[in-house]
């Protein structure tokens, strides 16, 4: 285990005065679904060493329980803590030089849309970024998240040189050879191990902020999945859209997106005036208040029929790069379209060989009645050493389940079974309803995470409504 950093000005027990905590708002908060909101104390620090003097000064107080918080991308509960302090990580937004390798320094709260408004005017590349920029590095590290390219890249953390966490016992900088089980026990984490101030990131050098994409439209489930093998050989990037509404011969239709970087001779005169320019934020925002939701049945069926028809298969399109990777990013606030109820992101993972899962999935959720307004589907590669990071080598399908047909409860809980049957699991970035004992068979290094935690943590200070809800954590078992 490496010797702790003490952050300037801070140790636990120091007694030296020190200038006033960051003051404390009490505050409502839900993940991006918007369901399960739970109440909590949260500050924003402006420094690394306020992050550290709250977490040590929380250590024995009567409402125990910390978690760091982003940008509140996750979608349950994992960024919550009924009862106890939740730390925002948005004003740790340093980033420093990128050098020859690529390696950059970045403050936890930097998003990834922040980074890439600085790395791709130099012409560098995030490694791995999920559906949305709007993560921070924080988040991502804690997530693992993974992208369109795992299948050749991996997830975010593999490309990590190092990360600066502060624990209950000390501020610690891990690396993947420095305290390697402390490393890969916050890749996946969810922000267990301690709060992450800062990490070192290796990025992807590219040409252009310019996609080149083969797109293809397959009328059923098996040719899709057959293509989306194919194209593990030949592109970086890849991904498929299903039409959930679809039935019969034609269940799971959909369309296949295969890319790679664009390069500058590849690009038209107007994109070559600029070709890298980083991606526009959100110009529309949805309205803070809707009535009643605009993602229902009729309209997800309507919406899956349209999006299918305009898709036909075209080779070599030069797409913009904040359109193939992130699309939702241009509407802000979108999760709003699901109206006040929220909506159930379910997002699993199953073996190469266990294909039958994808196509029952999509079966027992049309008899469930549960209106399904996106579903994504990608390949794994094999996963990294984290033993509570999510992927594996294999098949995963992310669904977008608006909450209120009344069979959806136990449409998911037959899902869990389902999982588990094949030896999948569920992401816990995207649950907000897994119980303790499927979320035990799913993750089998569950104890060896558990013996990490208690090194950093004896405590067990470090807590979230995740964490509760599945029994993570000596304290809580």
């Amino acid at each position: 285990m490496p010797e702790p950093i003490l952050a300037e000005g801070a140790a636990p027990g120091d007694s030296v005065t020190q200038p006033p905590l960051p003051e404390a708002v009490d505050r409502i908060l839900t993940g991006w679904g918007r369901t399960s909101p739970t109440a909590a104390r949260v500050i924003t620090p402006g420094e690394p060493a306020d992050v550290v003097r709250s977490l040590w000064s929380h250590n024995g107080a009567t409402r125990p329980g910390v978690i760091a918080r982003g940008l509140g991308r996750s979608y349950g509960d994992a960024a919550q803590c009924a009862g106890g302090l939740v730390i925002e990580t948005g004003r740790l937004d340093r980033i420093g030089a990128i050098n020859d390798a690529g390696e950059v320094e970045v403050d936890a709260g930097v998003s990834l849309a922040a980074l890439l408004r600085t790395s791709l005017p130099q012409g560098w590349f995030v490694p791995v970024t999920p559906g949305t920029r709007q993560v921070t590095i924080g988040g991502a590290i804690a997530a693992d998240i993974h992208g369109k390219n795992h299948h050749q890249d991996g997830s975010f953390c593999a490309h990590v040189t190092s990360i600066t966490l502060a624990t209950p016992t000390g501020v610690l900088q891990v690396s993947q050879s420095v305290d390697p089980a402390l490393f890969w026990a916050t890749a996946g984490g969810m922000g267990l191990t301690g709060v992450i101030l800062g990490a070192t990131i290796r990025m992807r050098r590219v040409e252009t902020a310019w996609m080149r994409v083969d797109t293809e439209r397959h009328g059923e489930l098996q040719g899709l999945m057959d293509a989306l093998e194919r194209v593990d050989a030949t592109h970086r990037y890849s991904v498929a859209w299903l039409d959930c509404s679809a039935r019969g011969r034609h269940l799971g239709r959909g369309i296949l997106d295969a890319g790679d970087h664009a390069r500058a001779s590849e690009l038209g005169a107007s994109a070559a005036r600029d070709p890298l320019a980083a991606p526009h934020d959100a110009r529309f925002k949805v309205p803070v208040a809707l009535p009643a939701p605009l993602v229902g049945g009729l309209s997800v069926a309507a919406f899956n029929r349209a999006w299918y028809a305009k898709s036909p298969s075209r080779p070599g399109r030069i797409r913009p790069l904040g359109g193939f990777f992130h699309p939702l990013d241009a509407l802000g606030d979108w999760n709003r379209l699901f109206g006040p109820r929220g909506f159930v992101q379910y997002q699993y993972v199953v073996p190469s060989e266990r294909r039958d899962v994808i196509v029952s999935t999509l079966e027992l959720l049309q008899r469930a009645g549960a209106a399904c307004s996106m579903a994504v589907l990608k390949r794994f590669g094999p996963g990294d050493p984290g033993p509570l990071s999510f992927p594996m080598a294999g098949w995963t399908l992310a669904l977008d389940l608006p909450v209120g047909p009344p069979g959806l409860r136990r449409a998911l809980r037959e899902l869990d079974q389902l999982v588990l049957a094949a030896h999948g699991r569920v992401y816990l970035a995207k649950d907000s309803r897994l119980g303790p004992v499927a979320f035990a068979a799913m993750y089998p290094r569950l104890s060896e995470f558990e013996t990490t935690l208690r090194r950093v943590d004896p405590e067990g200070l470090m807590q979230s409504d995740l964490s509760r809800r599945l029994r993570i954590g000596s304290l809580a078992r």
